[in-house]
């Protein structure tokens, strides 16, 4: 049976999931989890309260601690995995790849879960998540059905699929929108949701082409559950306990095989949606359809209030008990409560008299034990030896029956003592020192003009199908020049064998490296005997994670453009660093094309399309190399040439100029302001975050 997971974004909330069928439901504590804007859990007796509500019904609890973590949090988040432990949370959920070793050193006995924010999309990246220690990982949300089945009969460990709720429509973990024009990274659980806001195609037209709808895979139980998958994920840790108890008790009914009706397709968009829900993604059927946004339509009241009552008028019996009772003339009246994983409650009551009327028969004693309204028990079994002849007052059963279910609530409530493990020391690696060198990303051949391999950069990065499409680019390089093959950041399981023939078919070419954007691309590069430097897309933001590329043997990785210059300088660099200081940011990688949404023609051939927001911002859309994926730019781009001192002591290996959208004449004018210290243009240029940081 696939387990539903439910979201519980308070304690309110929390009981409306478990008293409508969660079998886990999954929690934030504190301000390290992706929903920090959410009630959350605020204490440890917060914690210690809820974990224990939810293991007397027989519920888990999976512990979020889904966001990117600074070096200084790190400290921080020990303790919050301390009290994990302590508590007895049953289920860690992680995103930071540094902050997975973490966890399997300080609590060993806690599974560790691997985000969605992670961006695992293949099975390549699911073994590597499994190596370092995760035990289950939620797959993105994009997958269709085929690729999610490949996963699931190849993965070393069970499998997390999003069902139910908003559908982000960038890869997640690959978001940078809201941090970018507003500090508040979704990385972080600070997401402002600007793909919710309206844009226009070259002009602001008070269209929602970022806008997706809920997801809904309520048809697709029985097939999910056939392809393997564990686990069943419901969003909502930011929408009120009514909405949990509807969305919780629906998708229970139909996992236990009761018919879905059409007032409960009706209920699940009465308690929300946007302009209905899609299966898109699942079903591979992408395009404008997909699309909608959330109106403020007049509230069911008569629904809230049902959904209320499942968690506020009773207690769901969700746990089998087996009672034994021992009725002996002469002897206390002995009951006896087991529950499905062995607890073993006693208790003793009072002496039986012999009867006058009516001997107590054990039909009667049942039906006193089965009386467990109030409680989360329910009667599975029964089993007594009573002497003949005697009578036992029917407040004396009930009077057992309640002292020995508060026993078996106290024993399934109590946590057993924690294992708690040490944590290894960072050996300290200060980095480069002086002035760093330059490398040099370009999205097209045009691009690599003579002033750019004139200056002989370390790194020249170049699509994979670009230098395809003009091998001649690699004898143009000089001798110094490295000339590195960006592959995409995202590569489905089943596009994994065309990548790797055509990463051996630049190998042929004289090619000796690759820039990786994801985790799962390792096992392409080692089949194909290539190095490989580590992109933007593996969000590197603390020390720990660059211990862990450094042991994946990347020759270099690139910081996370979401750090600040002190949060950078302060990296243990046991591998070569670099950062990005000239370019258009990549907001976004979008699945659902957004060219071919506008017009039902794909257009990524024919040039720049723009979104316009109510500002009058644009933001280019670029396909991501040689896909037919999106990525969506910052229209003001990235600008520090002119401060090359505030990098001179970071301890990095080079800077990056990453070019998208520049022609020639506009490739030359940035390397020579990088040679010379260009003026800030400060109507088309940023600092980034490298100042400002996020929230």
């Amino acid at each position: 049976m696939m387990e539903l997971l439910s979201p519980a974004g308070s304690m309110e909330a929390l009981r409306a999931a478990v008293q409508n069928g969660a079998d886990a439901v999954y929690l934030g504590y504190g301000t390290f989890n992706a929903r920090m804007n959410a009630k959350n859990f605020a204490t440890p007796e917060e914690l210690q309260q809820a974990v224990s509500y939810c293991h007397v019904r027989g519920v888990k609890v999976h512990l979020t601690l889904n966001i990117l973590t600074t070096d200084r949090e790190l400290v921080q988040v020990q303790d919050v995995i301390r009290l994990a432990a302590r508590v007895g949370v049953d289920a860690l959920i992680v995103q930071d790849w540094g902050l997975v070793r973490l966890c399997r050193q300080l609590a060993p006995r806690i599974p560790v879960h691997g985000s969605t924010q992670m961006s695992l999309h293949s099975l390549e990246g699911v073994k590597k998540a499994a190596q370092l220690g995760c035990s289950r990982v939620v797959l993105a949300r994009e997958l269709p059905d085929r690729e999610i089945a490949f996963i699931c009969r190849n993965s070393p460990i069970e499998i997390e699929v999003f069902a139910h709720g908003a559908l982000c429509m960038g890869y997640s973990g690959q978001c940078y929108l809201s941090a970018v024009i507003g500090r508040r990274s979704g990385n972080r659980g600070q997401c402002a949701q600007p793909c919710r806001l309206p844009y226009g195609y070259g002009r602001f037209e008070d269209k929602y082409p970022l806008s997706l709808k809920d997801n809904c895979l309520l048809a697709q139980l029985g097939q999910l559950a056939n392809l393997g998958v564990a686990s069943l994920k419901l969003e909502g840790r930011m929408k009120r306990p009514e909405y949990v108890a509807v969305v919780t008790g629906i998708y229970r009914k139909a996992l236990d095989g009761r018919s879905v009706s059409r007032q409960d397709l009706k209920d699940l968009e009465a308690i929300f949606s946007r302009e209905g829900f899609t299966d898109g993604y699942y079903t591979g059927k992408t395009g404008p359809e997909m699309f909608g946004v959330h109106g403020e339509g007049r509230e069911d009241k008569a629904l809230l209030a049902a959904a209320r009552a499942t968690y506020e008028a009773g207690e769901t019996q969700r746990v089998a008990v087996k009672f034994y009772a021992l009725i002996q003339a002469g002897k206390p009246a002995m009951l006896a409560a087991e529950d499905e994983e062995g607890n073993l409650c006693k208790t003793a009551g009072e002496m039986p008299v012999e009867a006058r009327n009516h001997p107590l028969t054990a039909e009667e004693l049942e039906e006193r034990l089965k009386k467990t309204g109030g409680t989360p028990y329910y009667l599975a079994g029964c089993k007594s030896v009573i002497d003949p002849g005697l009578m036992l007052p029917a407040s004396a059963i009930n009077a057992m029956r309640r002292e020995v279910l508060v026993q078996l609530t106290a024993q399934r409530g109590r946590t057993p003592p924690p294992k708690l493990g040490t944590v290894s020391e960072m050996v300290p690696y200060p980095g480069r020192k002086g002035i760093p060198g330059l490398t040099v990303f370009v999205s097209k051949r045009t691009q690599v003009t003579k002033k750019l391999l004139a200056m002989e950069p370390e790194v020249l990065y170049l699509p994979i199908g670009e230098i395809l499409a003009h091998p001649e680019i690699v004898s143009l390089c000089p001798s110094g020049v490295e000339l590195c093959a960006a592959l995409p950041r995202i590569v489905w399981s089943g596009e994994q064998a065309a990548l790797l023939s055509r990463i051996q078919s630049v190998r042929q070419l004289g090619v000796r490296s690759l820039l990786l954007g994801n985790l799962g691309q390792i096992t392409l590069a080692q089949a194909a005997g290539m190095a490989y430097r580590g992109d933007f897309g593996l969000n590197v933001f603390n020390s720990r994670s660059l211990q862990y590329f450094q042991e994946e043997g990347f020759s270099s990785v690139t910081a996370s453009f979401e750090l600040t210059w002190p949060q950078i300088r302060d990296l243990q660099k046991p591998l070569p660093t670099e950062v990005l200081i000239y370019g258009r940011l990549p907001l976004m990688i979008m699945e659902n094309c957004v060219m071919r949404n506008r017009s039902g023609v794909c257009t990524c051939e024919t040039g720049v399309t723009k979104l316009v927001d109510r500002m009058g911002e644009e933001f280019p859309i670029l396909k991501d190399g040689d896909t037919c994926r999106n990525v969506l730019l910052n229209g003001k781009k990235l600008y520090w040439l002119d401060r090359r001192s505030a990098f001179r002591d970071l301890g990095l290996w080079a800077v990056r100029l990453q070019f998208t959208t520049e022609n020639e004449r506009e490739v030359d004018q940035i390397l020579q302001a990088y040679e010379t210290g260009g003026e800030f243009p400060a109507g088309s240029c940023t600092r980034g975050l490298y100042t400002r940081g996020v929230e």
